[in-house]
């Protein structure tokens, strides 16, 4: 039986997260509102099946058939050498799909209460794949300078030589799946929440790499910039800074610092290590930091190393980057999608 909070308020919950109510309330007192606000008691939980089945996630895990999306992307877009078949098929079924790890799909709020769906994913495994060969090689080629590296991994290519076209098609083509890969879902989870809403209508959209490498133009020169868990953030680029799944996110504005070379953190950022999260904290006390979020919490054992207090705190991330970009939205999330 509903509850009458206020004349704009009714609710069908039993118990309400004290935030949520503030939203509510909130959201109840705008003007474009009729009638009143209605609270169900678990209306978005129904919402993770259909998400998961249009958008496949965890290690290894595609679609069950390449889609006509993937298949569309792939005859556009041929990859400049050649694939393996077996790499080739999996990358072909695994577009649209959003991996494991820190990468999720969420249902956030703003300020406002406008509906902002946000994900968080790169170019699978097939990126990783396409660049050992290319970190060997770079080591190998390293041995033979006149002097030694301090670290192997830091080993390069000499722009000009074949060794650095190679590379660098094999890197631009899988950034352009990811760009590609994150456009696919943001569609099929779009047509999800509009289907179950029954109407709705997307007014802006935002899709930023991260851990990439671009030739950009700075101080009058061409140059390579590698952003490692940073994006671009030139004066008025908009940007995305995922916070933890049980705290929140950012929707940014470039303030094109030179210092940092027009960039800023892509997020909060670990501090604690996986196998540090899993021994120190159990699937209760992910629970209860997850608060009245809809996520998968039947399966939480499986995600204890992603308890949102095993990253730093974003706030902090956010107040330390103030001179690199300026807050646009706060993103809190009502729905938590993750691969497991």
């Amino acid at each position: 039986m509903p509850t009458k909070i206020t004349n704009t308020l009714i609710t069908w919950t039993t118990e309400s997260d004290p935030q949520v109510l503030d939203q509510a309330h909130r959201a109840a007192r705008l003007p474009i509102i009729e009638g009143h606000v209605a609270l169900m008691p678990d209306d978005l939980g129904p919402l993770l099946g259909p998400i998961e089945r249009a958008i496949p996630a965890g290690v290894g895990q595609g679609h069950d058939t390449t889609t006509r999306a993937g298949d569309k992307w792939f005859d556009t877009n041929p990859y400049p050498g050649s694939l393996a078949p077996k790499l080739a098929s999996s990358a072909r079924s695994q577009f649209g799909s959003l991996g494991s790890g820190n990468h999720f799909a969420e249902i956030c709020l703003d300020e406002e209460q406008r509906v902002w769906l946000f994900l968080h994913s790169g170019s699978r495994g097939i990126g990783n794949k396409l660049a050992h060969p290319h970190i060997t090689t770079a080591k190998r080629m390293a041995g033979q300078l006149d002097h030694a590296l301090d670290d192997p991994d830091l080993a390069w290519f000499i722009q000009g030589t074949a060794e650095f076209e190679a590379y660098v098609a094999d890197m631009l083509w899988s950034q352009a799946y990811a760009f590609a890969n994150r456009e696919a879902m943001l569609s099929a989870f779009k047509k999800v929440v509009f289907g179950a809403i029954g109407h709705g209508k997307e007014v802006e959209r935002i899709n930023c790499h991260h851990n990439f490498a671009a030739l950009e133009m700075h101080d009058d020169r061409e140059l390579w910039i590698t952003r490692k868990g940073a994006i671009s953030a030139r004066s008025g680029q908009f940007g995305l800074i995922p916070g933890s799944m049980g705290t929140r996110s950012y929707v940014v504005r470039g303030l094109g610092n030179p210092l940092s070379w027009q960039s800023c953190s892509h997020g909060a950022g670990r501090r604690m290590s996986r196998s540090a999260a899993k021994r120190q904290f159990t699937t209760d006390d992910l629970k209860a930091q997850m608060g009245s979020r809809t996520w998968l919490s039947n399966r939480a054992h499986q995600l204890v190393d992603e308890i949102p207090c095993a990253y730093k705190d974003i706030d902090e991330v956010m107040a330390a980057q103030r001179d690199l970009v300026e807050i646009v939205h706060t993103l809190t999330q009502v729905l938590n999608y993750k691969g497991c």
